[in-house]
Parts: C-alpha cells; sequence; structure tokens
C-alpha cells in the first residue's frame, strides 16, 4: 500500500472519527490544522507517487535499448559469419544461403523481442496511468467533500448572522419607541455625522 493510500485512508478515518454537530446527522466539526496537515503531506506525496510510476514507464526504454542492441548483436554475428563463409569459393552459394538463413532468423529474434519490450512498455505504462487515476479520484473524492464541509459552515455562519442582526435592528427600534422624542432626534443627528 503506497502512503497516499495511507493518507487517503487516516483523512477518511479522520472524518468519521469526528463529532456531528449539534442537531446534524450529517455535517461534522472538523479540526482545521489536523485536516491541512494531512491534505499538505497528501500533496507532497503525490508528485512522488507520480515520479516513481514516469521511473517505471521511463525502464521501457531501457528494454527497448537492449532489446535492439541484442538484435544489432545477432546481425552482426550472422554477417561475420556470412563474410566467413564467402571467403573460400567452393561453398560460396550454401555459405550465402545459410547466411541469409542465420541473418532471417536474428531479424525474427530481435522482432519478438522488440515486439515483447513494446508490449510489456504499454503494459507497464497503462498500469501507472490507471494508478494514478485511480489516486487523483480519490484526492479528488476528498477535496470535494472537504469543500461541500466548509460551504456547509460558511452558510450556517451567515445565517446566523443574518439572524442576529435582525435581533439587533429589533432591539434597537423598540428602543427607539421607548426614548422620549428629543432624545430620537438627537441620537439621529449623532448616527448621521
Amino acid at each position: 500500500m503506497s502512503r497516499i493510500e495511507q493518507l487517503i485512508g487516516e483523512i477518511e478515518e479522520y472524518i468519521d472519527s469526528c463529532k456531528f454537530q449539534p442537531l446534524s446527522n450529517s455535517k461534522i466539526i472538523v479540526n482545521k490544522e489536523e485536516m491541512e496537515e494531512l491534505l499538505v503531506e497528501l500533496r507532497l506525496r503525490v508528485p512522488e507517487e507520480i515520479k516513481k510510476y514516469q521511473k517505471i514507464i521511463s525502464q521501457q526504454d531501457a528494454i527497448l535499448a537492449d532489446a535492439k542492441s541484442q538484435a544489432e548483436t545477432l546481425i552482426t554475428e550472422a554477417k561475420v559469419q556470412t563474410e566467413e563463409m564467402l571467403s573460400d569459393n567452393e561453398i560460396m552459394q550454401q555459405a550465402y544461403a545459410k547466411a541469409n538463413a542465420l541473418v532471417q532468423d536474428a531479424q525474427n529474434q530481435a522482432d519478438i523481442i522488440v515486439n515483447n519490450a513494446v508490449a510489456d512498455a504499454d503494459q507497464i505504462r497503462g498500469n501507472a496511468i490507471r494508478y494514478t487515476d485511480e489516486m487523483l479520484a480519490s484526492l479528488e473524492t476528498i477535496i470535494s467533500r472537504s469543500l461541500d464541509t466548509a460551504t456547509g459552515h460558511l452558510n450556517e455562519l451567515k445565517s446566523s448572522l443574518t439572524d442576529s442582526r435582525s435581533i439587533v435592528q429589533s432591539n434597537r427600534d423598540a428602543l427607539a419607541k421607548a426614548m422620549p422624542q428629543a432624545d430620537v432626534a438627537t441620537q439621529q443627528e449623532s448616527a448621521e455625522q
């Protein structure tokens, strides 16, 4: 299990361990510092995981280079054998046929090695891309949940402040009605300045 998967698990466990807000079954109280620490570490780990899989993908070049090197070696050996056989005039025809067969065998083996290397590299690349996409999808889900929670908290705060303002305005109106008219005029002049 990668460190990113562990962090995602820790974030999920942390969210599951949070207390619900009073009078709510869906909204929780989150310690901002703890959540930010987990998200910062997750953000730092994602590039490490991606580099790890890029390194795996980059190894395909080494595999292909090795396959090409083996193919070139086989072709070179076949050419050397061909040249040796051609030096003898009496067996020139046999040497030519054998050399062609060796070159063809070497070419076939080289093609097989290169094709296998390309298939392996494609499979490694596909697995790395799928894994990275799964990690990013998990991260996107966590961020979306966190954003939804933060939006809920903000809306609740806005609603609470609006209610408090209404109460304050209502209390001021009641006080204004209870004041003598001279005091009200003085208070209005002070408020206008």
